[in-house]
């Protein structure tokens, strides 16, 4: 029956809708719980009887995932839509958590209106926090959870996003990526553990945490690992290329974080828009039903990637033999974010045509079916507002703050200028230096983030003003200018501008650009220490301007709390991170990693102490 905590935060529509799931129709004095909606009996038992019931619409629907912007309540209630999805930057008006849930709760609702009352579960990319919603906590990228070399953050870090997702009720998180970044020109570098596959499966613990020690407890949602399989070893760098390898080197650095993964009992896996030897893998059948399916062992919900099966046949738009195609090779679950409608009609054909056999559609009906039973959405359909106060909240916040800490490099530290002392007197310059946008990086409020006060935290100026004695002088200009021989040190604060995905490929220079390299040479012409924390989502091309340097902090892009940076700098914590990706001597090694004999400027795993 229907759990009292629940009902006693619904309004009087809620628990009426909820009475009707829990009778799987209109309550009488004679109705009796449909066998799918006991939640006394097996997860396997209820989907079995649910499945029985369903009709090819109802199946249809489950299997389809549209972008909020594209889908109405009433439409989400017809066509039984089993998902929704906000693609970057898609968010309600105005994008605070409270209304995310309130958009959440009203698209449930319509759900839980159709004939079997079957809840949606909503996605979204929060792959470094819940980081499309204004105010919560941003952590480090992966690239910086990969120098951290520690699980256990990462697990816990995957616990806040999950419970700063509950609060708002989305359900399912399209992370953690566990891909193998073998050259560094690509657009998803920062989203990469490391380049060796060990990284990423050790940071697998991210499921672990989103997810909980089973589904459906306490501030759960479902994992994504993404994207399978190669993403990462494309030629050239290639967002969205081809990978020219042979079936050894894919299983010996790209599989084996999936396997990890699975064995980990990750929700859901993301299929990649990229091909493995000419071959698109959203219609890759062997990989997706024999290795990952068979092989692996895999349960749980298959996922394309936005539009993904758009790409099949290198053309525009998907035909009816793309969705066969996709659904036979076997995808779940369709990320359509406009088209849906279109797409329900042609796989509605393609089974009734016998392209597409019942048995396929059955099967990934039961996937799904099994994962949202899992998550308990048929007993706690609405969002879990309980959890509102954590996103962004102070606990989050000294997390993400610590994990800033961890995942510094410290590349070079010529003198022992590092660490700072705190009554020294300190110039801090750079367009780094004082800007949420540009230190978060990509997947930030919007899609490609930007930079500016895009959502509240702390900047690494605001971190290092703190860090010091309130009598000692903290003097800031953005292009360096201002300075003289007075100051104890200098602090750049540089990098690479926000981007995401293909946005951010880089097929040319992989040098800073000229604004911040001029502001450098401004330090350095006032004769005093200079140190540059490089804030960027890859390794750059600085070994022709090193020498001038005095130390050089790699800070990646670490998110909405920026005293992470500065408790460096002061010595209030250890310089422990260690290079998750080998350092080229420039940008013509690229593609550059560990054992294929290049020389490297920093070796993978290379990092300094105030030790050395």
């Amino acid at each position: 029956m229907l759990n009292s905590s629940v009902k006693s935060r619904l309004p009087a529509s809620g628990a009426v809708a909820l009475a009707l799931v829990a009778y799987g129709g209109p309550v009488t004095a004679e109705a009796r719980p449909a066998p799918y909606l006991n939640p006394r009996l097996s997860v396997e038992g209820r989907v079995d009887d649910l499945l029985d019931r369903m009709s090819l619409d109802d199946k249809l629907g489950q299997m389809t995932q549209p972008e909020r912007r594209f889908v109405t309540p009433e439409e989400i209630t017809r066509y039984r839509i089993g998902s929704v999805l906000s693609s970057g930057g898609s968010a309600p008006s105005p994008n605070t958590a409270e209304k995310w849930a309130d958009m959440y709760d009203g698209l449930q609702r319509a759900a839980l209106a159709g004939p079997l009352r079957v809840p949606i579960m909503y996605g979204v990319d929060a792959v470094h926090g819940h980081n499309t919603v204004v105010g919560a906590t941003i952590f480090p990228h992966n690239i910086g959870l990969g120098a951290s070399r520690d699980p256990d953050l990462v697990r816990r870090i995957g616990a806040a996003t999950a419970a700063e997702m509950a609060g708002t009720g989305v359900d399912w998180d399209f992370a953690p990526c566990v891909c193998v970044a073998r050259n560094d020109r690509w657009g998803r570098t920062y989203e990469s553990f490391g380049e060796v596959p060990e990284l990423p499966a050790m940071m697998t613990t991210m499921i672990e945490g989103l997810q909980g020690e089973r589904l459906g407890g306490s501030a759960s949602v479902l994992a994504t690992a993404k994207h399978f399989v190669g993403d990462g070893g494309t030629e050239g760098g290639d967002d969205r290329g081809d990978a020219r390898i042979s079936e050894e080197e894919l299983r010996a650095v790209h599989l084996p974080p999936f396997r990890a993964a699975v064995k980990r009992g990750v929700g859901s896996v993301m299929i990649s828009y990229s091909s493995w030897n000419g071959q698109k893998m959203h219609r890759n059948r062997y990989l997706i039903n024999d290795v990952l399916k068979g092989e692996l062992g895999f349960t749980g919900v298959v996922v394309s990637d936005y539009k993904g099966i758009d790409d099949i046949d290198g053309r525009a738009g998907f035909t009816r033999d793309e969705v066969a195609t996709a659904i036979n090779a076997g995808i779940d679950v369709v990320m359509v974010p406009a088209e849906w409608r279109r797409f329900i009609e042609y796989l509605r054909d393609e089974v009734k045509g016998g392209d597409v056999p019942m048995s396929r559609i059955d099967d990934a009906n039961r996937r799904i079916l099994t994962k949202k039973f899992e998550l308990g959405l048929f007993e706690r359909p609405l969002a879990d507002r309980s959890y509102l106060r954590t996103v962004g909240s102070a606990a989050h916040r000294a997390l993400a703050r610590r994990a800033v800490a961890e995942s510094q490099v410290l590349l070079k530290n010529d003198g022992d200028v590092l660490p700072l002392e705190d009554d020294d007197k300190i110039f801090v310059a750079g367009r780094s230096a004082d800007d949420i946008g540009m230190q978060s990086g990509g997947w930030t409020i919007t899609w490609q983030g930007r930079p500016g006060p895009i959502t509240p935290g702390t900047t690494i100026l605001d971190g290092i003003r703190k860090a010091v004695d309130p009598s000692a002088a903290v003097a800031y200009s953005r292009d360096g200018k201002g300075i003289d021989r007075s100051y104890d040190a200098a602090i750049a604060v540089v990098g690479e501008e926000p981007y995401a995905e293909y946005h951010g490929d880089r097929t040319g220079d992989l040098g800073l650009g000229g604004e911040d390299l001029e502001t450098i040479e401004r330090l350095r012409a006032a004769g005093v220490p200079v140190i540059v924390v490089l804030v960027s989502g890859r390794p750059m091309d600085v070994a022709a301007k090193l020498p001038g340097w005095d130390a050089l902090l790699a800070a990646w892009l670490p998110g909405t709390e920026g005293a992470g940076v500065a408790d460096v700098l002061y010595g209030e914590a250890e310089p422990t991170g260690r290079l998750p990706v080998t350092w080229m001597r420039d940008g013509a090694q690229q593609p550059i990693n560990q054992g294929d004999g290049k020389e490297p400027l920093f070796p993978l795993g290379f990092g300094l102490t105030y030790d050395d």
